[in-house]
């Protein structure tokens, strides 16, 4: 199970079971999105997971809504709704250190000064599969 919310603590939510899968991104929409260098997540089925709050959201692309906390800014999540998925951001989990990452995607957009040495497979766009 994972848990987590914003800043402020207006929004919670639960996520039930193992994720999907666990990466990171370095597009340009994630980075803007989160405001920071890349945005890494845990990516579950969408009805495992429970939100509670105020939940305010944005599309930053067709079929990606993204969604946050309208009192506080807190990127909570990224969903794709026609696929069924919602990746939940590291930042706002309350134990991040348990969903390590398997893989890093879009660094073709990566920040030049970041250095990727973590041994993770990486794509220069979205993953293979």
């Amino acid at each position: 199970m994972c848990t987590g919310g914003c800043l402020c603590g207006a929004v919670r939510y639960e996520a039930k079971g193992d994720p999907i899968n666990v990466r990171v991104c370095h597009c340009r929409l994630c980075q803007r999105a989160i405001g920071a260098a890349f945005n890494a997540r845990a990516l579950y089925e969408i009805d495992m997971v429970v939100l509670t709050g105020p939940v305010a959201s944005v599309n930053s692309s067709p079929g990606l809504k993204r969604g946050f906390c309208p009192q506080c800014g807190t990127t909570i999540f990224s969903m794709r709704e026609a696929l069924g998925v919602m990746g939940l951001t590291s930042g706002s989990m309350d134990d991040p250190e348990r969903f390590k990452p398997t893989e890093h995607i879009w660094i073709s957009s990566k920040q030049p000064w970041l250095v990727l040495d973590d041994g993770l497979p990486q794509y220069p766009e979205g993953p293979t599969e």
